[in-house]
Formats: C-alpha cells, structure tokens, sequence
C-alpha cells in the first residue's frame, strides 16, 4: 500500500481575500486527503478544491498518487477525494471498487470526456485514407522514426493512465510501435516540437484540453466503442480478439472514500456540488501549459474571480 503512495504535501493555501468562512468549524481536524495526478486539469481542480476547503478551515492534504493505482488507496482510506475521475479510462475500475462499499461515486463534474489517438492535419497529405483507421494499416511508415521504422510511432500517454493501446494496436492489426511518454507535459511538448517542424506524429490527445484550439489536427475514426469491445473477441472487426474499438468517452466524475463522509460531511457536500466545464478548465491549463503560469496561481485567481460560485456550493457551512 506504501508503494502507492509517492509523497504527501500539506497545505493550507487560505483565500485571504474572502470573509464570511470564520463562524464555520470543520467537523473534524483529521486531515482530508485530495489526490494528486500527473495531468494539468487535475492539478487546477484539485487546487481549487484545496483552497475552497481550506478557506473553510479543513485540514487539507494533497497526496500524489497514480492514477490507475488509486483504488486500492481509496479503499483503505488512504486517499479521501479525487476530483477527476476519467469514464474514457477509469469506469470499470470505478464501479469495481464502489461494489465493495468503501468507495462513493460523488457525482459528474460537468466536464466531458474524450482521449484517442490524434493527429495534425498535415499528417493527413502523407496518409490521405486518414480519419478513418484503416488508413493506418496503410501508411504506418509516414509516421515511422529512427526508432521505429518501419512501423509507425504512437506516442502514448504515461503508463499509469490506461488506455490499452497495445491491445488496440495488436486487434486491429496496425503496424505501430507503442511509446508511452514519461508525463503529461512530456506529451505536450513532443507535439509542441513535432507541430513547429511539421514533424510527424500521432500520439494521445484528451479532452478537455487546449491541444485541439491550439494546433489543427483530428482525432482518427475507431469502432465505436462499446462494453462488448473489452469483453467479447466476437464483437468488432477482429473476431479473435478484444480491444478492437476507440476508447469510450462521457464523464468525468468525483470520488471518495465511503467513511470520509461520516468524518467530514460538509465538505463532502462541497466536493458533490463542484461543477467545472470543458471551456473553463482548457482555459485554465492553457495558462499553466502554455503560459507558464503556476497551478497554484491559476487556481488561485480562479477562486477570487468566482467566489460567489463557490460559496454557493459550500452552502452547508453557512447553516
């Protein structure tokens, strides 16, 4: 279980700017544990949930850990609150560990969902078939490297977020090299310097993001994906193996620990009420990764331009 965990920053980052929160007293000292992942969106969410529970005078801590490795950690109450929780990545793994009991669906987010395989549009004159899939079966080599040739590379995201595009590859016979990139900044900036040299490449892009206002580009046409894609070889085109589909797209959710909400139920009630959009949350990580600014500062700013929107959320506090 140590493993899961990487680190565990406290923080008492208090919007010195609001009033009205100092007549609330949290419901207990123990201090609530926000995960921490390795992309933009998460970050900023995370730390607007940390500077709204700690104007309130919670406890807050924020713990780093993997993504895909999180369930275990929600489920023995090392991790309290996750802001994001990905139906493209996460669902089953979501619903597996609410059926034990321990871990509570806290609600969708507003924000939606989308992440798949990706590509600029100059790419498409050196694979004309493109955005249909098929075309990749094809033209493997227009996006071959050094490294790779003559398959084609794929630049997947960090090992820990999911996907299974090695099994997408292998079902739907395309002649690609998997490459997972070390971090969600990593992705980022590979397509950063690929775009300026009109370099090729195709790698994973997520929604909600800046990539797509940014840089010109579409995401390829896979099998619509469907429960029978993951678990029936017989579904698809290739009858002999699962995984032969895009990935799913939809919510994005908010979870906790079960027992947290007996500890601490008001901010429970915060977290159920946060709302965020795909809009806003580009705009906001395209400060951070194009600007340069810090989370800490984006989210910061964000609280004290909408304040009266989460006061609203954190109504249980004024009772």
């Amino acid at each position: 279980m140590k493993k899961l965990i990487a680190s565990i920053v406290s923080s008492a980052v208090i919007l010195s700017v609001s009033q009205g929160a100092q007549a609330f007293t949290p419901e207990s000292k123990q201090p609530i544990k926000l995960m921490v992942a390795d992309w933009t969106s998460m970050l900023i969410n995370t730390e607007i949930m940390n500077i709204i529970l700690s104007t309130y005078g919670y406890n807050v801590e924020k713990v780093i850990a993997d993504d895909s490795a999180r369930y275990p950690g929600f489920e023995y109450g090392d991790l309290h609150i996750a802001l994001e929780t990905w139906q493209t990545t996460q669902e089953a793994a979501l619903a597996s560990s609410i059926k034990t009991g321990k871990v509570l669906d806290l609600g969708e987010t507003g924000m939606h969902a989308k992440e798949d395989w990706w590509y600029p549009l100059y790419m498409k004159e050196r694979c004309p078939g493109l955005p249909e899939w098929k075309a990749l079966q094809d033209c493997a080599a227009a996006f071959a490297t050094a490294d790779t040739a003559p398959k084609g590379r794929y630049l997947s995201a960090p090992v820990s977020w999911g996907g299974n595009d090695e099994e997408r590859v292998a079902a739907l016979d395309l002649p690609f090299e998997v490459v997972h990139a070390g971090t969600d900044a990593g992705l980022t900036a590979e397509l950063k310097a690929a775009y300026e040299r009109k370099a090729p490449i195709i790698l994973w892009v997520y929604e909600p993001n800046w990539v797509s206002k940014a840089f010109e580009g579409e995401f390829v046409k896979f099998p619509a994906n469907t429960p029978e894609c993951t678990s029936d070889a017989s579904w698809g085109p290739n009858k002999d193996a699962t995984y032969d589909c895009g990935k799913p797209e939809g919510w994005i959710k908010k979870m906790g620990w079960a027992e947290g909400e007996t500890i601490w139920p008001c901010a429970y009630d915060m977290v159920r009420n946060f709302k965020m959009d795909n809009a806003t949350i580009s705009d906001l990580v395209y400060q951070v990764d194009v600007e340069g600014k810090e989370v800490e500062d984006v989210a910061m700013q964000w609280a004290r331009d909408n304040e009266k929107t989460w006061r609203s959320w954190a109504s249980c506090a004024a009772n």
